[in-house]
């Protein structure tokens, strides 16, 4: 199959929706949200009220969030103010008023991300923050990687870039998904290390099945034999347990703009403190060498007002409660999924398990094509799903997020059921 990129996996699913009209502007107010009750995780009241946070179309149930989530009312509304601001007088409101913020959004982010502050640059997205560190690696003409066959395309094309620019040798590892064997996923990567092995690349959650890895043994393993970890945390903030620290990993990236509900384009690397001042920035600063996290905040001009919205997302992320989340999206995933999952023709390829898997999980159906199965979701319940066409894999995943109601679940399960027993 083709490879795709996550701005193909996108484009490859089905985007029925493009002719819809545009909705409403933002309303002037939201209905206030309560504190989450004893029982969060199945109180759906509690939840109604969550899903009144977003700007719904109710003509389309959107089951594709792991690719990009949509932003509560609130953070496009503080977005939406910062932009308007800025473009006053740009050089002026953008740059100093409205750039002031950073620090504080640094620290916010930090304590979201286990890692001190002085260890984390705000960028764009994953791809930007992991670009960052493959490129900017001192590595030598026979050094050894080792990376995964369901890592992300662009990160192992740009491995695949410095094999070719640099010399460096790649090692795959091929993951037989799902895999619920902590100890046999160490060992796979573990085997694939030699005394040249330099660098370990990691996928925390892999986008293709929402497969959970055990990311913090296999770098204790890593460390064992010398390696350097970098890990590739696109789908983990806001989505299942992520710290920084507790990993123990030396580089880690990850977007704003999937589980966290932030702008779209915001993203943020981590490099361990000690290996900052060794690592090259993608975008040339004034000093290089420099162990001044800032160095790799050289982007240019960027969405100022788009990045420090994302203060408001992890506001409203930190109300509803990072737990409280992890818990209602494994609810919400196991909700649909245990109702499909005795029939016959229909294969997950991800774990139902909470240590292995979050709120997305991706099956296939024998006998039909990936297109065939997500056109028929939005031909008769209008659901926009992802297509996952790699490693031999044809098949859907569905990535429900916090908005998404039961009963919308419940005719998810329902059209399946109808499409796998005809």
């Amino acid at each position: 199959m083709g490879k795709l990129s996550r701005k193909d996996f996108i484009t490859r699913s089905v985007m029925g929706a493009m002719g819809l009209p545009l909705l409403p502007r933002l309303a002037q107010a939201v209905a206030p949200m309560p504190s989450p009750s004893e029982n969060a995780t199945t109180d759906e009241v509690y939840w109604a009220n969550v899903r009144q946070q977003y700007l719904i179309d109710e003509r389309v149930v959107n089951l594709n969030n792991g690719s990009v989530g949509p932003q509560p009312i609130v953070v496009q509304q503080a977005h939406i103010d910062m932009y308007h601001l800025s473009n006053c007088a740009p050089a002026h409101f953008m740059w100093r008023k409205v750039n002031e913020k950073r620090e504080t959004l640094r620290t916010e982010l930090a304590a979201l991300l286990g890692c001190r502050t002085e260890e984390l640059a705000i960028n764009r997205n994953t791809t930007e923050g992991l670009s960052t560190v493959i490129f900017g690696l001192d590595l030598q003409a026979g050094d050894e990687v080792v990376v995964s066959d369901f890592d992300y395309p662009f990160m192992l094309n740009a491995w695949r870039q410095r094999q070719m620019r640099d010399g460096i040798v790649l090692r795959e590892v091929k993951l037989p998904l799902p895999i619920t064997d902590e100890a046999a996923a160490v060992a796979l990567y573990e085997a694939a290390i030699t005394p040249r092995t330099k660098v370990v690349h990691l996928t925390h959650v892999i986008n293709w099945t929402g497969q959970v890895m055990p990311v913090k043994a296999i770098t204790a393993m890593a460390h064992a034999h010398g390696c350097e970890v970098v890990v590739d945390a696109a789908h983990s903030l806001a989505h299942v347990p992520l710290s920084f620290s507790d990993i123990g990993c030396e580089y880690l990236a990850t977007s704003l703009h999937k589980w966290l509900g932030a702008p779209f384009g915001t993203g943020a690397l981590v490099i361990q403190k000690e290996k900052k001042a060794s690592l090259w920035a993608l975008h040339a600063p004034y000093e290089p060498l420099t162990d001044d996290i800032h160095k790799f905040e050289f982007l240019g001009t960027r969405s100022i007002p788009a990045e420090m919205a994302a203060l408001e997302a992890i506001a409203f992320h930190r109300n509803i409660g990072g737990s409280v989340i992890a818990e209602r999206l494994h609810y919400i995933k196991s909700h649909w999924a245990q109702q499909v999952q005795l029939l016959e023709r229909v294969r997950f390829h991800t774990s139902l398990d909470a240590t292995h898997s979050g709120a997305m999980a991706t099956i296939s159906i024998d006998g039909l094509h990936a297109g065939q199965i997500a056109q028929h979701l939005w031909d008769t319940e209008g659901m926009h799903v992802g297509m996952v066409e790699w490693n031999g894999m044809d098949a859907v995943r569905v990535s429900p997020h916090i908005y998404i109601s039961l009963t919308e679940l419940d005719r998810l399960a329902s059209a399946i059921t109808n499409l796998a027993t005809k």
